[in-house]
């Protein structure tokens, strides 16, 4: 298997907008909770703006299980060979952790949101999405490395195949 299939790469993708939609607009969550904390009131566009900030978490939790299944029925490229050991653990464990997170963010969202623990949503807004940007700046990176140092086809198997 030398690339991803198109349905992973498909999948890779979307994932990728709908994370990056939710990190950088979480506008109507935080709306939404602010006025909730102010006076338990809300209105039907910041309820709405909470909504898509919430099934845009659910799109992804579903993605993110779509993709293990995938993982575990069709495989994935083996690291390149010029790839040193450490970074292959490292690589392995990097993708351990967001998949983690792609799965427990969405949970402890739905755990905030429609179930009322607000632990779950500081850990939610706080915690976990602090480590999601630090794992997505280190993927990115391990992905440019790859490319331009290693000079490996690490950035064509998850584009273009």
């Amino acid at each position: 298997m030398d690339a991803f299939s198109l349905p992973q790469r498909v999948l890779h993708w979307l994932t990728v907008v709908l994370v990056l939609f939710n990190l950088l607009l979480p506008d109507g969550m935080n709306t939404w909770h602010r006025s909730m904390v102010r006076n338990g009131m809300v209105t039907p566009e910041q309820v709405s703006g909470a909504n898509i900030h919430a099934y845009v978490g659910i799109a992804i939790l579903i993605l993110a299980l779509l993709r293990l299944g995938m993982r575990y029925i069709q495989g994935v490229p083996a690291s390149p060979p010029a790839e040193p050991a450490i970074f292959k653990v490292a690589a392995m464990a990097a993708h351990f952790a967001l998949y983690g997170l792609l799965i427990a963010l969405p949970l402890t969202g739905i755990a905030a949101y429609y179930f009322g623990y607000g632990g779950a949503g500081d850990l939610h807004a706080d915690v976990l999405k602090a480590i999601l940007w630090a794992l997505i700046a280190l993927h990115v990176l391990g992905a440019l490395v790859h490319q331009f140092y290693w000079k490996t086809n690490v950035l064509r198997r998850m584009t273009i195949g």
